[in-house]
């Protein structure tokens, strides 16, 4: 969707500057310099192509940067604004919990766990027990049966 818009902006923009560059050599071909304001008529086709020429030169020029600047637009788009404070998803001026904008977006369940260095963290947190369970998890979730 995203190519969709950037070619029609693209687009936009080469039709007009296609469209100067016919009026350019129309004006010369029909004499509407002669017409509008009554000049004598001499037609200059230099004169014509050198604007064409300097028009093809913006033309291009401004078709670069119009490129590069819609690439960076698209680019800051992409990124997923999340709360600092309670972890919503910023999702169209809507802020969604987390889970709710994964299910939405794309149609994924969610579930919670830790991490390997989260677990680590939590595990060293948390303060020794007096008695060592029947159970051990190691760190790949396996449970040892240490009965």
């Amino acid at each position: 969707m995203k190519k969709t818009k950037e070619n029609s902006i693209l687009w936009v923009e080469a039709t007009g500057f296609s469209l100067l560059i016919g009026l350019t050599i129309l004006c010369e071909a029909v004499r509407i310099p002669h017409l509008v304001f009554g000049e004598d008529f001499a037609p200059n086709w230099r004169r014509a192509l050198l604007r064409s020429a300097v028009l093809v030169l913006v033309w291009i020029w401004v078709h670069r940067v119009t490129r590069r600047l819609l690439k960076r637009l698209h680019y800051l788009e992409d990124f997923l604004r999340i709360c600092c404070g309670c972890r919503r998803v910023c999702h169209r001026d809507e802020w969604l919990l987390l889970e709710d904008y994964f299910s939405f977006r794309f149609a994924t369940a969610t579930t919670h766990g830790l991490c390997p260095s989260c677990y680590q963290k939590k595990m060293a947190e948390l303060p020794p027990l007096k008695h060592p369970p029947a159970v051990k998890v190691d760190p790949e979730g396996i449970k040892l049966d240490l009965r």
